[in-house]
C-alpha cells in the first residue's frame, strides 16, 4: 500500500482530541489546537504531546493574521459541541 503525505493540521475547538486522536493515527502532524474550556485543555495536555505547538484559548480572540503565522497548513480539524453538555 503506497504510504500517504503526512498532513499537517490545527485543532479549533478542540475538546479532549477525539479529531486530533484519529488524525495522528493516520500519521498526520498538529501544530497548534485551540480550546476554550480549562478543564478539556487540561485534559488535551495530559493525553498529547503540545510541546512546541501553539496553544490558542478563545477563538474570537484570535486574528487572521495570528492563523495564517502558522505558515503551511493542510487541514483545520474543528469539534462540534458535545451534546450532553451543551444546555436545551
Amino acid at each position: 500500500m503506497k504510504q500517504s503525505k503526512q498532513l499537517i493540521f490545527i485543532d479549533l475547538f478542540s475538546g479532549v482530541g477525539g479529531f486530533r486522536m484519529g488524525m495522528e493515527k493516520a500519521g498526520h502532524k498538529c501544530v497548534g489546537f485551540c480550546e476554550i474550556d480549562k478543564y478539556a485543555r487540561q485534559s488535551y495536555k495530559a493525553i498529547f504531546n503540545t510541546e512546541n505547538e501553539v496553544e490558542m484559548l478563545d477563538i474570537t480572540r484570535i486574528s487572521y493574521d495570528a492563523i495564517r503565522g502558522f505558515g503551511r497548513v493542510d487541514v483545520i480539524t474543528g469539534g462540534f459541541p458535545c451534546v450532553r453538555c451543551v444546555p436545551n
